[in-house]
């Protein structure tokens, strides 16, 4: 996986964000090797546990979401009156804590 894309309250300015999303490039990650090694956060099938330990969830960006037609990646760059909006985009290959 060589990006993540962040989405959510915690991209915002609010003080006390409540959750975070996020979505990553599938057809760059190893799926196999996430689910072995960091299997609570890429587990897609128990998103409450998800969200409930971590704070937000996960998504494949090629995942579909709900009955709105978009998959993760383009679903988090529109807000919720369908208005675009920005994402953040993390280069894990170059980041540095």
């Amino acid at each position: 996986m060589r990006v993540i894309y962040i989405n959510g309250s915690f991209t915002t300015a609010k003080s006390d964000p409540g959750d975070f999303d996020a979505c990553y490039d599938n057809e760059t990650a190893d799926a196999d090797y996430l689910r072995i090694n960091a299997p609570r956060l890429f587990n897609h099938h128990d998103r409450a546990a998800l969200k409930a330990r971590y704070k937000g969830e996960v998504y494949p960006s090629n995942q579909p979401v709900g009955n709105y037609g978009e998959n993760s990646f383009e679903f988090f760059q529109t807000d919720r009156d369908k208005n675009k909006k920005g994402i953040i985009a993390i280069d894990l290959m170059r980041w540095e804590p």
